[in-house]
């Protein structure tokens, strides 16, 4: 049985309802167990997961569950499916956000998952009515539903151009906690951004309470040409090899191999046109050196 829960209904997601814009309608099958919840984590990543990967989300997800925290994701194969899974088996409710109509749920290897997700007092939700295809453009809106319902959000593994990217950015749009595991260029590129390391319940628990896990980095050795590099790149204004060169006082090939070894160890942000940026990683650090 599907319900229909209007923007202006009162079983309406309090946390989604505070996004720009959230959806006018949620279709519903089951008990969406949000509201009651004192803590919502999305949990989401790639399709073709590694089983390393698949292990750490329905590991967290479990640690989740066990806490009291639902779980929500998307549905998906790889990630997604390990993170329902670890909240069943947990003992606690999962929520999945799907793209196209309740009536033909994707994928259609998942409805298994999806009638356990609803036994067990969860429940799937859609954005769309039911009878939509879920085209590509509507799982970019379906992952801002998924951030917009979160307190948090973690990237468990992803590529450079990972869907699951358009979740993390949605989560920084709302204001919400953003997390990752270590491992994978994207999220490798999100943790070096600013977001958090997660791989466990207690990460995540201490990330919530301001003491974030950092990725396990250090400011270069005084005197080094990467600390002469460092000192000379600012946070906000991207600066182009040559510039990073002369204020620096080194040869362009010496700053260059330099912005690269920044790079590697996420304490520079390379941008468009050829220049770079401090990253928040590396402010981080200078304000704790400091």
């Amino acid at each position: 049985m599907t319900t229909v829960i209007q923007r202006s209904a009162p079983e309406y997601p309090a946390r989604l309802g505070t996004t720009p814009q959230p959806p006018p309608v949620l279709f519903v099958r089951g008990a969406v167990p949000l509201p009651a919840a004192d803590l919502v984590v999305a949990i989401v990543g790639a399709r073709a997961a590694s089983s390393h990967g698949m292990e750490v989300a329905g590991r967290l997800a479990g640690e989740l569950a066990q806490a009291g925290a639902v779980v929500v994701s998307g549905g998906a194969l790889g990630i997604d499916s390990a993170a329902h899974r670890g909240a069943i088996d947990g003992g606690g409710a999962t929520v999945a956000v799907l793209a196209g109509g309740l009536d033909a749920p994707y994928p259609a290897r998942n409805l298994p998952l999806f009638d356990e997700i609803v036994e067990r007092s969860g429940a799937l939700v859609a954005p769309e009515p039911p009878g939509t295809r879920p085209l590509p453009r509507l799982f970019v809106a379906r992952n801002a539903v998924i951030a917009g319902l979160c307190d948090a959000v973690v990237v468990v593994e992803a590529e450079a151009t990972s869907g699951s990217l358009h979740t993390a950015r949605a989560a920084l749009r709302f204001g919400r906690l953003l997390a990752a595991v270590p491992g994978t260029p994207g999220c490798e590129a999100l943790l070096v951004q600013g977001a958090a390391v997660v791989e466990s319940a207690a990460d995540l628990m201490a990330a919530r309470a301001g003491r974030p896990r950092q990725p396990n980095a250090r400011l270069p050795e005084p005197g080094s040409r990467e600390a002469q590099v460092l000192a000379v790149l600012d946070g906000k204004s991207p600066s182009t090899g040559a510039i990073v060169a002369a204020r620096s006082g080194l040869g362009l090939r010496e700053a260059t191999r330099a912005l690269a070894g920044l790079e590697l160890e996420g304490l520079a942000l390379a941008v468009p046109g050829q220049a770079y940026l401090r990253s928040p990683l590396a402010e981080r650090l200078r304000a704790g050196a400091g």
